[in-house]
C-alpha cells in the first residue's frame, strides 16, 4: 500500500492538469476573440480559419469605432451600469443588514422571495417593464434602463450580502453602541467596513448583471440609450457577420469588466473569504 507522500505528488499533479485544463477550456475563446480582432477582413472568415494573425491589423478597431453610435453606446453602457451597481448596494446591504440582525419570521419571508425573484427569467418581466417606464416617461434614458437592471441584481445583492454579514459579529456593533453610536451609525461606521470585500464582490456581480444585459436595453431603450451589446448585435447585417468589428468591439468592451476586477481583486479574495473563520 503507498504512502501518503507518494500519493501526495500525484494528486497534486493531477490537480494542476485539471486546473490548466479549466483555464485553457475559459481563456481559449477570449483569447481567439482578440486574436482575430487583429486580423484583416478577409482573414477573419478564412477557412479554415487560423489562430494568430499572418498580418496584425488595426483595420477592424477603425471600422468599429468609425460607426455612428459607438462611443455613445459605451457611455451609456458606464452610466448604466454604475448607476445600477450603485442602486445594488444602497437597497442591498440595508436589506442584508435587517435580515442578518432582526432575525423575524418575516425576514425569512422577505429573503426566500428575493431567491424566488432572481429565479424568475427576465422575459417575464420585461414587457410589464416596457409600460412601466412609458408610464413614468423613463423609456430610453440610462437611469430606466438602470432600474430595470437593478431588478435582476438587487436580488443576487441581498443574498450575497446575507452571506457576507451573517459573518460579522455583534460584538463589534454593541461595542459601537456602547461609545455613543445608534444602530444606523453602527452599522455604516463598523459594519459596512469590516464587509468592504463582500461589498466589492457585490458591486462586481451587480456591475456585470448590467454590463453583460441585452434584452432589457433592447425593448426599453431606442437610440438615445442604446448600450453597447445592441451595438454589437447590429453588425449582424443582411450581407453576413462582420466579424472583425465585432470581434473589435467586443474586446475594447471586456476592458472595463477586466480592469474593475484587477483592481478590486484582493477585496474580491478578502470578501470570498470573510465567512471562512466564522465561528
Amino acid at each position: 500500500m503507498s504512502s501518503p507522500e507518494v500519493r501526495r505528488p500525484a494528486t497534486r499533479t493531477l490537480l494542476w492538469a485539471l486546473l490548466t485544463a479549466m483555464i485553457v477550456l475559459y481563456a481559449f475563446p477570449f483569447a481567439y476573440l482578440v486574436l482575430t480582432s487583429f486580423k484583416s477582413a478577409s482573414e477573419a472568415i478564412s477557412v479554415p480559419p487560423s489562430l494568430v494573425p499572418r498580418t496584425w491589423s488595426l483595420e477592424n478597431y477603425t471600422n468599429a469605432f468609425s460607426e455612428s453610435g459607438v462611443l455613445a453606446s459605451f457611455i451609456n453602457s458606464i452610466s448604466t451600469a454604475t448607476i445600477s451597481t450603485v442602486l445594488s448596494l444602497v437597497l442591498a446591504v440595508p436589506a442584508a443588514y435587517a435580515v442578518t440582525r432582526f432575525r423575524t419570521p418575516s425576514g425569512r419571508v422577505f429573503i426566500l422571495a428575493a431567491l424566488v425573484t432572481r429565479m424568475v427569467p427576465p422575459v417575464a418581466v420585461g414587457v410589464p417593464l416596457v409600460g412601466m417606464m412609458k408610464t413614468l416617461h423613463l423609456t430610453d434614458t440610462p437611469f430606466g434602463l438602470a432600474l430595470a437592471h437593478t431588478t435582476v441584481s438587487l436580488p443576487l445583492s441581498i443574498w450575497l450580502m446575507t452571506s457576507f454579514l451573517e459573518a460579522v459579529p455583534g460584538e463589534l456593533e454593541e461595542a459601537a453602541k456602547v461609545d455613543g453610536c445608534n444602530r444606523l451609525e453602527a452599522m455604516l461606521r463598523v459594519v459596512v467596513p469590516v464587509v468592504s470585500g463582500g461589498l466589492a464582490v457585490t458591486a462586481i456581480f451587480a456591475f456585470l448583471a448590467s454590463w453583460n444585459e441585452f434584452l432589457f436595453a433592447l425593448l426599453i431603450t431606442g437610440v438615445t440609450a442604446q448600450t453597447t451589446p445592441l451595438v454589437i448585435a447590429e453588425f449582424q447585417t443582411q450581407f453576413g457577420l462582420q466579424w472583425g468589428s465585432m470581434t473589435a468591439l467586443a474586446t475594447v468592451y471586456s476592458i472595463p469588466v477586466v480592469l474593475l476586477t484587477l483592481i478590486l481583486q484582493r477585496r474580491i479574495v478578502a470578501g470570498l473569504t470573510l465567512g471562512a473563520v466564522k465561528s
